[in-house]
């Protein structure tokens, strides 16, 4: 998701996105230990994403933008 996309998000859907990609970092890592992982490469998108996802909300918290 693009930060534009995540800009165009309410705080609630932000929250219930965040809910969703920390699953997914959880479903990789776990597939990862029991090297079911294809793409390493796919954590690191996850933490990029989970990272983008709480930058706009501190954002939002903090008046910036």
């Amino acid at each position: 998701m693009k930060i534009e996309e995540i800009r165009a998000l309410s705080n609630e859907a932000l929250k219930k996105q965040l809910e969703e990609v920390h699953q997914e970092l959880f479903n990789l890592r776990f597939r990862s230990a029991t090297k079911q992982l294809v793409n390493s490469h796919e954590i690191s998108r996850v933490k990029k994403e989970i990272a983008r996802l709480k930058t706009i909300m501190s954002e939002r918290e903090l008046g910036i933008r």
